[in-house]
């Protein structure tokens, strides 16, 4: 394995036109789980100048205002100008309404053990989850201190700390590692957009890099044990002024920030999107599923990097493969791993929703839960109570492991 290297991640806030079609996708989701537990809905969403496209096909009882809702999502974002508004877009939908579907009218809930073992995935995917030992989350340091710096960054906007800034922006950081660990702050680009040019009233460049510097830069390495040093390059808006961001600039599509969704590219995800679907989706719901195994190896302290891999196949309740790698940092066997794994978590679809709550989620977390993901990632998150994030079985993998 190597020891030595430089790895960067990125991470962008919510205006991201990408991560725009993220959050109306899982809101939608969210908007038919509050009201049909049961709704089976694949949303997905795509932006560009003026323009919003919705396409859902679904299933449920629900009765769901889809302009309404990408409209509410824009608005809450911060989309307001004239170049793109929440009141001036236009919305586009292709719409499928499914019939009743038998096999998916399920409650985990009341099924026994033999039923959850009868109830197969209607997907193929393999999945992966990971966590390592480098931040309190059990997160890789490059996609944890990314998302830092984009969450302040929109934080600071909304805050008219810096009121000039446009919801879009993109940060990414680079870490140097020596021995496998990381040990100094190579890089920090921070680009953020804004509302206006300087000749009519907005910052100028150099204003711009002071302002992001000392609200974003500085406050979110303050509690960081690693600093920036002397040598390391900061840069802001690196091409010059970022006038107009968002829609209006660049197009955007649900499910196209796989990496930042997870794990910053440190570790390996499945490609496939995690926005837009309900939890019955086993393409979204085994990478949770996953990351609750791999942090809870870690937190055992079983490895120091973990990466749990799940393969699903179509008909099948349980993976047809559960597979670990440590790269090295394990106390004991990754097949010993592995073993425990599989004795200890439930990955079988039914046991994945009863396990997590997640048909009912919606209902119970104000603003919905879903839409909470689209942004700032779908795991390693310390604002959101998330199921899969907690270390409840790390003691028994401890204790059976002989540690």
């Amino acid at each position: 394995m190597k020891k030595d290297f430089m790895f960067s991640s990125e991470s962008v806030t919510e205006g991201h036109p990408d991560k725009l079609c993220d959050q109306i996708s899982d809101a939608i989701v969210d908007h038919f789980l509050q009201q049909d537990p049961f709704s089976s809905v694949i949303a997905e969403c795509a932006v560009s100048t003026a323009i919003v496209f919705i396409a859902a096909r679904f299933s449920s009882t629900a009765h769901i205002d889809f302009s309404s809702i990408a409209r509410s999502v824009i608005n809450q974002v911060g989309y307001d100008k004239h170049d793109f508004s929440s009141k001036t877009c236009s919305i586009v939908t292709s719409l499928k309404e499914l019939p009743p579907d038998e096999q998916r009218n399920f409650n985990e809930r009341e099924m026994t053990e033999h039923q959850l073992d009868m109830l197969p995935v209607k997907n193929q995917v393999t999945s992966f989850g990971f966590a390592c030992n480098q931040t309190p989350s059990l997160m890789p340091y490059p996609i944890w201190l990314a998302h830092k710096l984009s969450r302040k960054l929109t934080s600071v906007r909304i805050q008219k700390i810096l009121p000039y800034l446009a919801p879009d922006g993109k940060t990414q950081v680079g870490i140097e590692y020596k021995g496998g660990y990381p040990f100094r702050i190579h890089s920090i680009t921070v680009v953020a957009s804004q509302q206006q040019p300087e000749k009519y009233g907005g910052p100028s460049l150099n204003k711009l890099k002071s302002d992001i510097i000392d609200t974003v830069i500085d406050s979110v390495f303050a509690d960081e044990e690693l600093q920036p040093d002397g040598n390391t390059r900061i840069f802001i808006n690196p091409d010059g002024p970022f006038i107009t961001g968002g829609p209006s600039v660049h197009s955007g599509l649900t499910g196209r920030k796989n990496a930042i969704d997870t794990y910053g590219e440190y570790s390996r995800h499945s490609g496939a999107a995690l926005s837009g679907k309900d939890p019955i989706r086993i393409d979204r719901v085994g990478t949770y599923a996953a990351r609750y195994a791999a942090k809870n190896v870690v937190s055992a302290g079983l490895a120091e990097q973990c990466e749990v891999q799940l393969s699903y196949s179509i008909g099948l309740a349980k993976p047809v493969s559960i597979q670990v790698e440590t790269f090295g940092t394990g106390k004991i066997s990754d097949e010993k791993i592995a073993s425990l794994i599989e004795r200890h978590f439930d990955f079988r679809i039914g046991g994945i929703l009863r396990q997590f709550n997640l048909r009912y989620l919606p209902s119970q977390v104000k603003g919905g839960f879903f839409r909470k993901l689209a942004a700032y990632g779908h795991v390693g998150r310390m604002d959101i109570g998330l199921p899969w994030e907690v270390t409840d079985k790390s003691s028994i993998l401890r204790s059976e492991a002989g540690l």
